[in-house]
């Protein structure tokens, strides 16, 4: 798993082009001060006994005590590498990843997934408002 993840003032999406049939329709949102993961999902992030969801969880949380928010978005982002995971199984790891974060007192939105959006950020020039982190 590949995560680049921001630490946003303001972070809005448009869905814009449906990339999977089956997507539910999209609309657009808003979040303010929220920490915003941008996930790109490998193949053995999906297999039994990985570990790639407990630390993006984990590394969502960390980040989010940092910045003092409980709002955490997650967005689907498969152009970190070039190992893919299947888009079902992805999406299905980004929705528990996000039940995982609702039962621990956080607000985790996820942004359409199967969908190209408009992206709309403002970030503070800090040093934390930026991390990168494979695992």
């Amino acid at each position: 798993m590949r995560v680049l993840f921001w630490y946003c003032d303001r972070f809005a999406w448009q869905p814009t082009l449906k990339t999977l049939d089956d997507a539910p329709e999209a609309t657009p949102m808003a979040c303010d001060q929220a920490v915003v993961a941008f996930i790109h999902v490998e193949p053995a992030d999906v297999v039994d006994g990985s570990s790639a969801e407990t630390k993006l969880v984990k590394n969502a949380k960390w980040l989010a005590r940092k910045w003092e928010t409980r709002e955490v978005v997650l967005h689907s982002f498969t152009h970190l590498g070039e190992a893919k995971a299947e888009p079902a199984a992805a999406g299905t790891l980004i929705d528990r990843v996000q039940q995982r974060l609702d039962a621990a007192g956080y607000l985790a939105v996820k942004t359409p997934y199967g969908y190209f959006n408009d992206l709309a950020l403002q970030a503070p020039g800090h040093p934390l408002a930026r991390i990168y982190k494979e695992f």
